[in-house]
């Protein structure tokens, strides 16, 4: 699929193999629509459906839940379109464009980082597939329902194995290449979103309306109270997308001009997700009327539909759902990352595997949390370490070297980036130095440390925007302060 620089026999072979080399442009194909269809297939899933549940439990209506996803959705957008430029105009997946930055050894610090947040999806992805194929199976064989319970592991049999196939299915698909994600994304990304639409029209006729949530106002006595939940709220929304906006050129290198990775990923991401907040909204809120209860989980929702038939099609697509985000948001980018440890011994296919191995050793089903804690407790807790690696990658390839690499010495040991032992110290210290203020409010949010002040936890509420911004200015003073070459 790839081909290496023309003087490919003076490269280490130690930095490259078949997935990391850059893609010629011959091959770069992927047009505006199909990376439009990459986002909506990857923001069609489960957790965008309940992403306002948690803004709206804090005390938000609706709209305002609603709009903070959108205002969220078009702040991360800006650096996933630039993070992507080097993708596009280099042919180069992240954790090599990271290497400008970073150094050819030193790359493997944020790519790791990044692997670990995307395991921890894919496994929680695969349990929501999994759990949907159990609800599936319920509906047909009531009788699973008394699988002898695993104690171990904390599941029944039945759960694990529905579990397990869903996670075949993945490793199976990604094991056949990037096209074949490409085919999965482009027939599910049109299909996903009619189902989305159907969803939202049977529970309006059911209800005779959507129900009493959207009427609710703001639970906000003043606007103080609103701005002290709406910043750590909007800095969650950032960081639901913080991953891609760093690997976000793993898929951009395929797209064949810079208009075709903005338009699509302006076209893809930021109505999609708004749109899928408002169906997980409304829908919820029909669940009032029509159940007698607030029912969040769409797969428990689907699960009580009378028709067998309606509810077979319904899960058919929550996992269709779940499998296009989990594809492209958390397999490819830890499966290149690994594959970057060590490329002349771990292949992207190999890397794959380690993923979808931890995925399983992470036991997912126990890290589903209550709405809040996914928001303000992995959120933004992760955006915290991935903030600063954004800030660097900008800072570095727009400012200090105004988008001009030197392409071979991605692939040198003894080149431009190796800096002190393949290492860019100065890369080092603005990473540190941007996590370091987040740290006390993430241990006080975690209740770690339970006498956390104030200025450090509402500082954490900024944890996204405080990282990047931090790394950004730290690794430009000090380029421009000391001299590596």
């Amino acid at each position: 699929m790839t081909t290496l620089p023309d003087d490919s026999a003076n490269l280490d072979r130690h930095l490259s193999n078949e997935e990391l080399a850059p893609v010629p442009q011959s091959l770069r194909t992927w047009t505006q629509w199909n990376i439009a269809a990459l986002w909506v297939g990857m923001s069609v899933c489960i957790p965008t459906y309940m992403l306002a549940s948690s803004l709206i439990s804090g005390g938000m209506n609706w709209w305002q839940a609603v709009l903070t996803v959108f205002l969220g959705n078009l702040i991360v957008l800006i650096p996933m379109v630039l993070n992507a430029h080097a993708g596009t105009k280099y042919g180069i997946s992240f954790p090599v464009f990271a290497r400008a930055s970073f150094g050819v050894l030193g790359a493997n610090i944020p790519a790791i980082l990044r692997a670990i947040v995307a395991c921890g999806w894919f496994g929680i992805q695969t349990w929501i597939g999994g759990w949907a194929i159990y609800k599936l199976a319920l509906a047909v064989i009531p009788a699973l329902a008394q699988a002898p319970e695993l104690g171990f592991i904390g599941i029944n049999a039945a759960q694990f194995v529905c579990f397990m196939l869903f996670w075949t299915l993945n490793v199976w698909i990604f094991w056949r290449g990037m096209e074949s994600i490409r085919v999965v994304e482009d027939w599910g990304a049109p299909l996903l979103l009619l189902i989305g639409v159907a969803l939202l029209a049977w529970a309006y006729f059911q209800a005779g309306g959507f129900g009493p949530m959207l009427g609710q106002p703001s639970k906000f006595a003043t606007n103080a109270d609103f701005w002290k939940f709406f910043v750590p709220g909007l800095t969650g929304m950032v960081g639901f997308w913080a991953t891609l906006s760093l690997n976000i050129p793993d898929f951009t290198r395929l797209a064949r001009s810079q208009k075709d990775q903005i338009v699509g990923q302006a076209l893809g991401l930021n109505t999609t997700m708004p749109l899928y907040a408002f169906i997980g909204v409304a829908v919820t809120s029909a669940t009032v009327v029509i159940f007698g209860e607030t029912i969040w989980d769409p797969i428990e929702l689907m699960s009580r539909f009378d028709n067998v038939m309606v509810t077979l099609v319904a899960m058919f697509a929550l996992t269709l759902a779940t499998l296009t985000t989990n594809l492209a948001a958390n397999v490819v980018s830890p499966a290149i990352s690994f594959s970057n440890l060590a490329p002349h011994l771990i292949s992207r296919r190999a890397g794959g595997i380690i993923t979808g191995i931890i995925g399983i050793a992470m036991m997912p089903w126990k890290l589903v949390a209550d709405p809040s804690g996914y928001i303000f407790t992995w959120l933004i807790g992760y955006s915290a370490l991935l903030g600063p690696i954004g800030g660097i990658l900008i800072a570095d390839y727009f400012v200090v070297r105004r988008t001009e690499l030197n392409l071979r010495d991605l692939y040198r040991a003894k080149g431009e980036y190796t800096y002190r032992g393949g290492f860019n110290p100065i890369a080092i210290i603005a990473l540190v130095i941007g996590i370091l203020p987040n740290i006390p409010g993430f241990l006080g949010t975690i209740n770690a440390v339970t006498d956390v002040s104030a200025f450090w936890m509402n500082l954490y509420s900024y944890a996204w925007f405080t990282g990047f911004g931090l790394a950004f200015i730290v690794y430009l003073a000090l380029r421009k302060a000391i001299s590596l070459r």
